[in-house]
């Protein structure tokens, strides 16, 4: 935080600048003290850390460009997509779950698709997901993600499926749209599912479709 005195300090408050989206509304009286705006400032960054929270698991989680060129104070992210397409997204750093506003970048032919993918799926963004997650169920695709994610991540398509995530719908309620997440505790196996399938799954099993209801209800599911 770089702070500068006026003149007439302690009268008139200080101004504050710092690497940051957005900066605070200063309190100030002539009571006031700079120790009073450093306390200001680190609540300010408080606030903020869950909006550097949410760009951390962009950067670590797809493919962003110029990452150099990034700083603390940077709301915008460009995301590879793939096929010669990028998304420009601007987060809102006073709630940074909320739906981003997005431009899309490449030919026409290209773009056009992916943006009606957006204008049709984007009302249903869900704040308790995160945007990585909400990217992927709004344009109904698996985003190209970074080498160090794919070399160091566990196998997260469902054996049964061979997505990564549910499809958007309504009837799967809180499920919609939901990664992976079960896996199997074989160490010959390891792979991944959605409960959702694995219920499914065992009941179209005759010899097993009596357990199902239980098995769910206990919210545990033992493969063999």
């Amino acid at each position: 935080m770089e702070i500068q005195l006026d003149k007439t300090y302690p009268q008139k408050p200080p101004s504050v600048s710092a690497e940051v989206p957005y900066i605070f509304n200063v309190k100030w009286s002539v009571k006031s003290r700079l120790k009073d705006l450093v306390q200001q400032f680190r609540e300010h960054l408080e606030e903020l850390q869950e909006f550097w929270s949410t760009l951390e698991d962009i950067d670590h989680s797809l493919c962003v460009t110029n990452k150099k060129k990034l700083s603390r104070a940077t709301t915008c992210r460009q995301i590879d997509i793939g096929n010669d397409c990028s998304i420009m997204l601007s987060i809102n750093a006073r709630d940074p779950r909320s739906l981003p506003e997005c431009r899309f970048m490449g030919s026409g032919p290209v773009v056009n698709p992916v943006r009606k993918l957006w204008l049709r799926n984007n009302k249903r963004w869900m704040k308790d997901k995160t945007l990585p997650e909400n990217l992927a169920f709004i344009l109904e695709t698996e985003l190209p993600r970074p080498s160090h994610v794919l070399e160091n991540d566990q196998q997260v398509e469902c054996g049964i499926c061979y997505a990564q995530y549910l499809p958007i719908d309504e009837e799967l309620g809180s499920r919609s749209g939901a990664g992976t997440d079960h896996t199997c505790d074989n160490t010959s196996c390891g792979r991944a599912f959605h409960t959702v399938c694995l219920v499914d799954w065992l009941r179209s099993i005759t010899t097993t479709r009596q357990y199902v209801d239980f098995l769910v209800s206990l919210d545990f599911i033992w493969l063999t």
